[in-house]
């Protein structure tokens, strides 16, 4: 796309002439020399033939301004639209890793591809992939990260998509939901502060979200992964 072309106004007649040059005042009644040159004094216009009364308007900036504001427009109407294209990328290139693996595996699933807010949504659907999710989500979490690694070679661009495997993501958002809920009503009754189990980033966020809806308290991360946890503390 060619970028746009502003009108511009034509360059004062005295820009050129004038840049870098000094001029001195020449007093009024300085003398002039005897051989000074005498300029010709150019015909004026009778101003009873173009009218005493005339008035110049000034130049109509409407269009102009309609159109840099047009073309502002423009360009804020399409970041969003250039964010949305490369989710929408991300999820295809996403969408070819995680079913070249599946046939490399010879397991069945189908893969459901989505936007959700700022960034791609994957979800694999099938009737046997326990084995894909693993242990409290771990093997979920470690083929989230190999396909954000492929998706970001394929793009160029670090990539926060979310993988989920036969709704385990949807399922565990549900109970901690509950138990953050739970450890905040105590945490409020107690005024005392109450450490959650250590949890993966993806949960983690789930209970700050669930924590900063709820009054009276608030929570913070403390430790280092992958024994990084939750704190519910009341407000003072």
């Amino acid at each position: 796309m060619s970028a746009p072309q502003h009108p511009t106004g034509p360059a004062g007649p005295t820009s050129e002439a004038t840049s870098g040059a000094v001029l001195s005042p020449v007093p009024d009644d300085a003398p002039v020399p005897a051989d000074a040159p005498v300029s010709a004094q150019p015909d004026l216009p009778d101003p009873d033939e173009d009218g005493a009364d005339a008035v110049l308007e000034p130049a109509d900036t409407d269009e102009d301004t309609d159109e840099d504001t047009d073309e502002d427009t423009d360009a804020a109407d399409e970041a969003p639209a250039e964010a949305d294209d490369l989710l929408v990328r991300e999820g295809d290139v996403a969408g070819d890793y995680l079913e070249r693996l599946l046939d490399i595996l010879d397991v069945d699933g189908d893969i459901d591809l989505d936007v959700e807010g700022d960034r791609a949504s994957v979800a694999i659907v099938g009737a046997d992939l326990q084995d894909l999710v693993g242990s409290d989500g771990a093997v979920l979490e470690a083929l989230q990260e190999l396909t954000r690694l492929a998706v970001a070679q394929s793009t160029g661009v670090r990539s926060r998509l979310m993988l989920d495997i036969s709704g385990f993501r949807a399922r565990r958002r549900a109970d901690l939901t509950s138990l953050a809920a739970e450890a905040a009503r105590r945490v409020a009754g107690s005024r005392q502060p109450e450490r959650l189990a250590a949890m993966n980033p993806f949960e983690r966020k789930v209970v700050h979200d669930v924590i900063a809806g709820i009054a009276g308290v608030h929570s913070e991360s403390e430790g280092e992964e992958p024994n990084r946890r939750v704190v519910v503390l009341p407000d003072r």
